[in-house]
């Protein structure tokens, strides 16, 4: 084997033990850890902080990996996979629901849109693979930020899109406490006047949340008394049971 960078390694070496440890750690616990100088330390996590695979809390100075590392780890199932795998359970959960079903995955802060089956009848329908759909006000979104491994907000403002989206940051909180204890995300008229969507989280062989799938229809069909019918619920549930124990394999 040839040479290999010093400073590669020791770079490597700390995300190794950010990765294993309780989640932040200070500079004095990573220079015992790895017999390091702080100074020399303190110039790798300068580094490891430009290029975003490291972050530092502002309140308490302690470091933890960072966001883009985190989603470089979750290209490990790409979309295109993750797309290929889930087809024909999307097709099914149209199919059971008679409702329009979708997958999607966090990007760049917004939910994209991989798939995309029509509701099976013979109305006017548009593809949507490929758009954005915004995290805080649609289902897919909501079960994608409540397992996001930092659990962070998208940017304030949140945007209204219509009078029910939720805009406070406390409120949109207390929607993912609530998505993460009930494992499933619905949205009533938040994107758009009239139409309801539930989604449920996709988890790869690691448990770790790499998409979600969910059904999009109107108001009268869903939810023609007000609550969800929950028998579309447990379509969903289902069909997301059944991607992620296919990626299990």
């Amino acid at each position: 084997m040839g040479e290999t960078i010093q400073s590669v390694e020791r770079a490597a070496a700390i995300l190794r033990l950010l990765a294993s440890g309780p989640g932040r750690l200070g500079v004095a616990e990573l220079a015992r850890a790895l017999g390091l100088p702080k100074g020399t330390l303190h110039g790798i996590l300068r580094t490891l902080v430009h290029v975003g695979f490291v972050e530092q809390d502002g309140a308490t100075g302690k470091y933890r990996l960072g966001a883009t590392l985190l989603h470089l780890g979750s290209s490990y199932l790409d979309v295109n996979e993750l797309r290929t795998r889930s087809i024909n359970w999307a097709d099914a959960l149209a199919g059971r629901s008679r409702e329009s079903a979708w997958i999607g995955t966090l990007h760049e802060g917004q939910v994209l849109v991989i798939h995309h089956v029509f509701r099976p009848d013979d109305s006017m329908q548009t593809l949507q693979v490929g758009t954005y759909l915004p995290p805080h006000a649609s289902a897919l979104g909501k079960v994608l930020l409540a397992h996001d491994p930092y659990g962070e907000l998208p940017a304030l403002p949140l945007r209204p899109h219509t009078k029910r989206t939720i805009v406070e940051p406390a409120a949109l909180e207390a929607e993912l406490d609530l998505v993460r204890t009930r494992g499933w995300a619905a949205e009533t008229e938040e994107l758009t006047e009239g139409e309801v969507a539930i989604a449920a989280p996709i988890k790869d062989s690691r448990g770790i949340v790499v998409g979600a799938i969910g059904i999009r229809g109107a108001l009268e069909r869903l939810a023609p008394d007000g609550p969800l019918h929950m028998e579309y619920v447990s379509y969903v549930r289902d069909a997301a049971r059944a991607i992620t124990r296919d990626l299990a394999r």
